[in-house]
């Protein structure tokens, strides 16, 4: 099979990109050397928010000209341990880690070789691409959709299952699985995300309690799942816990020892906090090599097992089994030949998702990469082709009534993204009625939040490239409030942009941690968002002024995918923020993001910029919505600033400014960030560095943006300004715009 070879190619390619040029980077501060030996120098490092890398993995450091290799020896929540080959001093300001996983690919590429020396698994994955066997399901027993996917899959060598969003998959995959269970199959469940895993567990599990039918033992979640909560003893942790009491005891002894002296450290480093710390992870690691062996166990004793692709090839416990059935979800954002390997594992296979959602991501420019890494199953196996000759491909079910969204939002997609061949169930309106009656916005489920003459504030951040907006930030924030209070009982923020989901993440870590836990609030990218779903999406896609023009991510090839990701996670209220005039200047017609803000305006949904007043009921003690034109409250934190100031102001600071900053003298640091205002009248360096929009930073705790007013030249009334108080959040945004140089 010529596409085997292919695929070694594209993996190698990518493999070796990654390895030279990295793409996830993360910025690492207040780090330690703990210990030096001749090839292993242990360093403490501290993250501004949570990183997930697992442990033993190849990471690479920069700091300043020096690019050192080492390894994950300790990751979680924001204190990481590493191993790096040389020294690079004993304290560490701040540095930039990188981490890709060319490892996991290497695995991968390495099970492909495995499955081309099996004629078995080399049959199994060319049913997949090349399917010869017609369809031999008996059609007159498709009473449901779970009736069809089950005698499809009971017949057939390879299934498609094409799920627009709400349109019951997880449901149905769910009933396929536990009726194979109930016939004694052995079921691998599979996806491209932890969270994709756990849902469809949940789901199995669900309908197995409700059928009396649950056994401990026979489901496993094998390997590190997310948040996802599931009551009965289906974690490798839970079933420890049951089984093991005593040593699941003293692991989690040793994980709270160990987690209690990272907070040690990242408060007040000290050598002996240090020594216990490379004491407990000795002891953990020691400790994990027992667990490690109960949970072969537990794997031996399953009959349904859900993991990621990544475990199931990394791990020999896995790929060196053979299962009945294998189902794959989310199957658009895994690469090709992840899925093929996954074909290899199983004597049918299933392989679900939405080829009208976000495809796989890679980093390396090559044909090969782009034919088999950066587009899915569903366009590489004919599918995509059959349906647009206007055919089904005859190994595919469609899905296409959909439950999750009130029709106020699947408006758009069922017409735009869909083209018609998706339609809403009855109940949608009477199901999210109470969802929509909620503030904000009560009886609005779709709404645009238009920033059009409010400023210019989208930048890029320096060291990524990757756009930021405070002003939507603080309005989503806003939002996210708003609902909150509301009753929403799951909310999600979502963008385009890493940089700007890092930022609203640290501002929810700073304000809104307690909310968090109980509303259940995420803030990510749109990838990260795929297969999960919330009662209010907050849509926030940054682009404005003063950039001259949409990123790809809103405008090229993928854009139609990444809009509808963001707005079918929605159930109740889908709430986009932008700026409809920059978008309806600089996006074509034609493309998905222009299309969506006016088929809002066709439906009414537009909230004006002016009309911010009328939505903003509660307050947030630390972020104040105050009028521009009111400077009293400005003027009192700039005359109790002990420390610093400093001023973005791209038009020339009005007198009445220059006469309170002239009484602080040289009491204080004063830094104005400006190309207009040089003035003798003030004590204060200058920093000509490029900041469109004003904003002020005081004792760095205090975040006034809006302020000083630049007047009618890039808004328009009404004048706001938002007063933060988080120094997290300031001290993490100095670091986003690189002005850490004009930091006390």
């Amino acid at each position: 099979m010529d596409y085997m070879n292919e695929w070694q190619e594209a993996l190698s390619v990518e493999i070796n990109h990654l390895k030279k040029y990295g793409s996830t980077k993360y910025t690492v501060r207040h780090g330690h050397l703990i210990t030096a030996n001749h090839n292993d120098f242990t360093y403490y490092f501290e993250t501004a928010v949570q990183v997930s890398i697992p442990v033993g993995s190849s990471i690479r450091i920069l700091w300043g000209n020096q690019k050192l290799e080492g390894r994950m020896r300790s990751s979680e929540g924001r204190s990481l341990l590493l191993s790096l080959e040389k020294s690079i001093g004993d304290l560490i300001n701040e540095a930039f880690l990188f981490h890709d996983p060319w490892e996991l690919l290497e695995e991968l590429s390495q099970r492909l070789y495995d499955s081309n020396k099996s004629k078995k698994k080399r049959n199994r994955i060319k049913q997949l691409l090349e399917p010869t066997i017609p369809p031999k399901h008996p059609i007159e027993k498709n009473k449901t959709n779970f009736h069809e996917l089950f005698y499809r899959s009971k017949y057939n060598p390879a299934t498609f299952v094409w799920g627009p969003p709400g349109t019951g998959k997880t449901y149905t995959l769910a009933r396929v699985a536990a009726n194979k269970y109930f016939q004694g199959k052995k079921v691998l469940i599979l996806s491209h995300s932890n969270q994709a895993v756990d849902v469809l567990l949940l789901e199995i599990v669900q309908f197995l309690t409700k059928k009396a039918r649950f056994q401990e033992g026979d489901v496993l979640r094998y390997g590190t799942g997310s948040k996802q909560v599931i009551e009965k003893p289906v974690t490798t942790q839970k079933l420890l816990e049951t089984r093991e009491p005593k040593l699941a005891k003293e692991k989690e002894s040793i994980t709270v020892e160990k987690r209690l002296i990272k907070h040690d450290l990242a408060h007040s480093f000290s050598k002996r906090d240090s020594e216990s710390l490379l004491v407990m992870e000795k002891k953990l690691a020691t400790l994990l090599e027992k667990v490690r062996q109960k949970e072969l166990t537990f794997l031996k004793e399953a009959k349904i097992v859900g993991t990621t692709l990544a475990k199931a090839a990394t791990d020999a416990a896995i790929y060196e089994k053979e299962f009945d059935i294998v189902i794959v979800d989310e199957a658009s954002m895994a690469y090709v030949p992840q899925i093929a390997f996954a074909a290899s594992l199983g004597k049918r296979v299933i392989v679900s998702g939405d080829f009208k959602q976000l495809p796989p991501i890679a980093a390396a420019r090559h044909s090969l990469v782009e034919k088999w890494l950066k587009e899915d199953i569903f366009h590489r196996s004919g599918v995509v082709d059959s349906m647009e000759n206007g055919t089904l491909h005859p190994h595919l079910m469609l899905l296409k009534e959909q439950r999750r969204m009130h029709p106020q939002i699947s408006a758009f997609t069922n017409q735009y993204i869909y083209a018609g061949k998706v339609f809403d169930h009855s109940s949608m309106i009477s199901k999210r009625n109470e969802l929509i009656a909620q503030r904000p916005f009560p009886n609005l489920a779709s709404i645009l939040i238009d920033t059009s003459f409010t400023g210019q504030h989208c930048i890029q951040e320096k060291s990524s490239n990757s756009r930021l907006n405070l002003w939507q930030l603080f309005l989503s924030f806003q939002l996210i409030h708003e609902a909150y209070h509301g009753g929403a009982k799951s909310i999600g923020y979502v963008t385009p942009y890493r940089a700007q989901a890092l930022l609203m993440e640290q501002l929810l870590q700073s304000l809104y941690e307690q909310e968090k836990a109980v509303a259940d609030i995420i803030s990510a990218t749109v990838h990260r968002f795929q297969g999960s779903e919330r009662d209010v999406m907050i849509f926030d896609t940054v682009d404005s002024y003063p950039t001259e023009r949409s990123s790809m991510l809103l405008t090229g090839k993928d854009s139609e995918r990444l809009v509808n990701v963001a707005i079918t996670r929605t159930k109740g209220k889908f709430i986009q923020v932008s700026d409809r005039t920059f978008i309806k200047n600089n996006v074509y017609k034609g493309k998905t993001i222009r299309q969506l803000v006016e088929h809002q305006e066709q439906a009414k949904q537009v909230i004006t910029h002016q009309q911010i007043g009328t939505w903003i009921k509660h307050q947030h003690p630390k972020l104040q919505w105050i009028h521009a034109l009111k400077l009293e409250q400005v003027f009192r934190d700039l005359k109790s600033a002990t420390k610093s100031i400093t001023i973005s102001c791209p038009s020339p600071l009005p007198n009445e400014w220059l006469d309170v900053l002239a009484t602080k003298g040289e009491r204080v640091k004063l830094t104005i960030i400006s190309e207009q205002t040089r003035t003798s009248k003030l004590k204060a360096s200058f920093n000509d560095q490029e900041v469109p929009f004003p904003f002020v930073i005081i004792d760095e705790q205090i975040l006034w943006l809006g302020l000083p007013l630049e007047g009618v030249k890039n808004n328009h009334p009404p004048y706001v300004a938002a007063r933060l108080v988080s120094p997290t959040f300031v001290e993490y945004l100095l670091s986003v715009l690189s002005l850490n140089q004009i930091r006390t």
